[in-house]
């Protein structure tokens, strides 16, 4: 216990002194503003080079000016003043559409250029249907005891989307005898168009989320009511898609990944629960300010910036000059990778957690896993490449530079982080809720399955979302399992070759150095990355503090 003694000083604290606290705080926040103003003066020169915002007609600014910027500050300001939280859910809502949208692409481009319809499809219903099984399975939980249960399950997915004897029988030499429900539907001789199958799977998927979100604001009954609303909203949007100028797959999948998830939050957000329309308002101001300034530039003729970030960037491959350079196949692979990644190294990381949180005993074996787990979260990037490269390739055979290779690589690489992060999530849960589940006759499973990681899913989900951004960012693993530097198709296969935007980046910036890669390729490339990492890493904070304010 601290003292004070016949100096004046605190033992066990010494002298204390306010000034030099405050001092301290001051410098502190000295350091802190001047990393920030570094970073935006670097991200303001690298924007600059890549959008080029000087080179607009002094009139675009104007209407702008007078269409957006003027009637939003205004809208906002009165909003803002009548009720905060109003003016923060407008906020929101604008930036979860414009969210949503880039995710939307990275879905277009996956149905359209990645993934067949029929295949989709296919999968789709393989999945659906076992898992449908499986839960009229755990309704019957009090007449069959869970280890035939997951027999069952098991059975019912492997059947699904396997057959007999599937892979097993393939390795064996056994022939197929009973074909897979997945491979029974592709061999349909009768099919739907295109943008049905895409609307079925992407519409589907969609409409079940919002009828779940509903559903729990309201009761089932609203929960059908919004799902068969959303889904019709995604119909229509694929059979007046190409009246529009829009193809109907494009506008089936932006129905289904942003407009639908939007409209069910500006719903909740203005009408149910105690929400106020004045955040309807306010975000009613910004997408139409922004429609209107960009229906009277093009009415007028004022050329906007003659940015190097457009579409024609977004959607070609690779050229030998900077003008004409593309990122398409390189976010393709992006996207693939961090599929990838995120199916190896989720289900990892959590059980993992789970494990050692609710199930490991308190011995030195667990400690010495406890440390390993931490150092291995701070090792080099380029160490994992090197691991990648020994273990998958030289090792097991696969080839080089895949997006199989690569993703279990880049999932090696943040599997630390999300067991952390979820170890983290899941000891934050209270244990009075853990006690009181076992009062109650739960066991160990149903305690962790039904309390603990329900509680701990917003920490988890959030961990696993930030490790993903890091993920995306990476060069070096890529470069030590010898992914190729530049693509110009995207990989169809998880056997194929893949590259990656920060890959395609220090291409143009290493092997085609000059001029105008430095000045044009490059920045438009930064841009276009950081866009995603802000993206990936808003939903983690939005869901972090969604939960908190919940919880």
């Amino acid at each position: 216990m601290a003292t004070t003694s016949d100096s004046g000083e605190i033992e066990g604290f010494g002298q204390v002194s306010r000034t030099v606290g405050t001092v301290f705080r001051y410098l502190l926040l000295a350091a802190t503003m001047f990393g920030i103003v570094m970073l935006g003066v670097l991200l303001l020169y690298v924007a600059n080079d890549a959008i080029r915002p000087l080179t607009a007609d002094p009139g675009w600014y104007l209407v702008f000016l007078l269409a957006l910027v003027v009637p939003s500050a205004a809208v906002g300001w009165t909003v803002r003043r009548r009720d905060s939280e109003a003016f923060n859910f407008g906020t929101l809502l604008v930036g979860m559409l414009v969210v949503s949208l880039m995710f939307s692409g990275g879905v277009a481009l996956l149905v359209i250029d990645v993934v067949p319809p029929l295949v989709a499809l296919a999968y789709a219903i393989g999945i659906a249907v076992p898992v449908g099984l499986s839960v009229l399975l755990t309704g019957q939980a009090h007449r069959i005891s869970f280890t035939p249960r997951l027999a069952a399950t098991t059975a019912l997915f492997y059947l699904s989307l396997f057959g007999l004897p599937g892979p097993v029988g393939g390795a064996l030499g056994v022939p197929q005898v009973v074909p897979s429900l997945v491979g029974a539907i592709q061999s349909i001789p009768v099919i739907p168009v295109d943008w049905m199958m895409i609307a079925a799977v992407v519409g589907g998927g969609s409409a079940a989320a919002v009828g779940a979100y509903a559903a729990g604001i309201g009761d089932r009954t609203t929960g059908l009511y919004a799902a068969t609303a959303a889904f019709a909203a995604t119909l229509v949007a694929g059979a007046l898609g190409p009246a529009v100028g829009l193809g109907a797959v494009p506008a089936v999948v932006v129905t289904a990944v942003a407009f639908v998830p939007t409209g069910a939050y500006a719903w909740r957000g203005g009408f149910a629960e105690e929400g106020s329309p004045l955040g309807l308002v306010f975000a009613a101001t910004v997408v139409g300010g922004a429609l209107v300034g960009a229906l009277a530039v093009d009415a007028l003729g004022f050329a906007g910036p003659a940015s190097w970030v457009d579409w024609g960037f977004l959607t070609s491959a690779h050229s030998g000059t900077a003008e004409n350079a593309g990122l398409y196949p390189a976010i393709g692979g992006s996207i693939l990778l961090m599929a990838t990644v995120a199916a190896l190294s989720f289900p990892l990381g959590v059980g993992a957690a789970v494990y050692l949180e609710e199930y490991a005993p308190d011995n030195a074996l667990t400690r010495f896993v406890d440390v390993n787990i931490s150092n291995l979260a701070g090792v080099p990037s380029v160490v994992y490449g090197l691991l990648g490269l020994g273990v998958f390739v030289t090792y097991l055979g696969q080839s080089a530079g895949t997006v199989l290779v690569g993703g279990a690589t880049l999932a090696l690489l943040i599997l630390p982080i999300v067991i952390i992060s979820s170890r983290e999530a899941i000891r934050s849960v209270p244990s009075d809720m853990r006690q009181a589940s076992y009062g109650m006759g739960a066991t160990r499973w149903q305690t962790v399955k039904n309390v603990v990681l329900p509680e701990a899913f917003p920490g988890i989900l959030t961990g696993t979302i930030l490790a993903l951004g890091r993920a995306i960012g990476e060069t070096a693993p890529l470069i030590m399992i010898g992914a190729p530097n530049v693509v110009f198709n995207l990989p169809d296969t998880l056997g194929s070759k893949v590259s990656a935007m920060p890959l395609q980046v220090y291409a143009w910036s290493g092997l085609f150095a000059s001029e105008d890669f430095y000045t044009k390729a490059v920045p438009a490339g930064v841009v276009v990355l950081l866009a995603v990492l802000l993206a990936m890493n808003s939903v983690a904070i939005v869901l972090r503090n969604k939960f908190e304010r919940t919880g």
